[in-house]
């Protein structure tokens, strides 16, 4: 399994929809509400086999109310 954390600005208004959305999906792991640029932070866990660009260009950013995202991908937890 590979972690990686998507940070996500919303439309103004819909973080919380979006968060609920994202929960909904059952796609990440966790969410969270962050303070500055980006109104959401979420970790996410994909099968080594699995694109991570394409997961989040075709189950994340069709959510309604992403307005952009930035994904950050890890190597290595300590």
């Amino acid at each position: 399994m590979k972690a990686f954390f998507v940070q996500i600005k919303c439309e103004l208004g819909k973080s919380y929809a979006v968060a609920t959305a994202i929960a909904d999906a059952e796609i990440a792991s966790e969410i969270y509400s962050t303070a500055g640029t980006y109104d959401l932070m979420a970790k996410f866990y994909l099968e080594d086999n699995v694109d991570i660009g394409r997961f989040v260009s075709e189950r994340l950013q069709p959510i309604p109310g992403i307005r952009d995202t930035t994904t950050i991908i890890t190597f290595r937890a300590f």
